[in-house]
């Protein structure tokens, strides 16, 4: 049967060890020298049979010393195995922890890479059907002015027709610029121009858009050019038809960056992204403006308009 101690025991039963071992020792020697008394003839029988006693009793005490000592290296070793056992469990006890929290922080992770990647497949798909829809809406619009611009040319004709017959002086209405009646290459491009413009001035936007479309169209290379794009632009921010006004700005921005209009059609286009409610947008625009214009008045007024937003 195996014994179990404790830890003051075994510190115990060490110090005896000890203690028995000195004593061995001593005896050892009492021994050594009661032999080379006996050989001299100078040794009593009684103190041989004490003699003989007391080495039996060391023998005795010497194999209980060898069996403790064998019970307290296992006790040892089973302590030192115990405590090792806790240690590595308590270090897979750890680990297992961690690798669990890391485990939900990288499905967290996966979770937000999808829902971002849901929300750009969202607005993008927003943003390609509102370029669409304002393309779509240009494009009707486009086939409605050139509806117009056909009547309206018709009619001009048929005017030009009853002067000539009436013999009445030509009205001063300007040139017919899109009237088939009359060759348009009589107008110059300034005439154009001033025509369209006088026209927008006068509230006429549609006459005034058509005039403006026909200066680009026929001479794209007119000093005049680049204003009469942002006059399309003012039309249809006029008209409140906002996207398509973003468009036309956008032709002054890209299409005449040295002109005299880019910063007036940078604060338009901010101000239509404003009304259309995209505010980000609008910010991004206006910031574009004081920055690459600082010192003209749109650059003011933008910076006005910020701090409002």
């Amino acid at each position: 049967m195996s014994r179990s101690y404790s830890t003051t025991q075994l510190l115990d039963y060490s110090s005896e060890i000890r203690e028995l071992y000195r004593f061995a020792m001593k005896s050892f020697i009492v021994f050594i020298i009661t032999c080379l008394t006996m050989l001299c003839g100078c040794a009593l029988q009684q103190d041989v049979i004490s003699l003989y006693d007391r080495v039996g009793v060391l023998e005795q005490r010497q194999n209980d010393l060898e069996k403790w000592g064998e019970e307290f290296e296992k006790v040892r070793l089973k302590s030192l195995t115990e405590e090792y056992d806790k240690t590595q469990e308590e270090r897979d006890r750890r680990f297992r922890d961690q690798y669990a929290q890391l485990h939900v922080m990288l499905n967290k992770l996966s979770e937000d890479i999808r829902t971002l990647n849901g929300k750009l497949e969202e607005t993008d798909y927003l943003l390609k059907r509102k370029v669409e829809n304002i393309e779509a809406s240009d494009k009707k619009r486009k086939n409605k002015l050139d509806q117009i611009g056909g009547v309206a040319g018709l009619n001009k004709d048929r005017i030009i027709y009853l002067e000539k017959y009436l013999n009445l002086e030509p009205s001063g209405a300007g040139p017919a610029i899109e009237g088939k009646g009359v060759a348009e290459k009589d107008f110059s491009e300034s005439e154009i121009y001033t025509f369209a413009k006088k026209a927008f001035d006068q509230g006429d936007l549609e006459v005034a858009l058509g005039g403006f479309k026909k200066l680009i169209e026929k001479y794209p290379n007119s000093k005049n050019a680049d204003n009469a794009q942002f006059w399309i632009g003012e039309i249809y921010y006029r008209e409140k038809h906002y996207e398509n006004a973003i468009l036309e700005y956008q032709k002054v921005i890209k299409g005449y960056p040295k002109g005299n209009k880019v910063s007036a059609a940078l604060l338009k286009q901010g101000f239509a992204f404003l009304l259309l409610g995209d505010k980000g947008n609008a910010r991004l625009i206006l910031k574009e403006l004081t920055v690459k214009y600082p010192k003209s008045s749109e650059a003011k007024i933008a910076l006005q308009k910020l701090k409002g937003f």
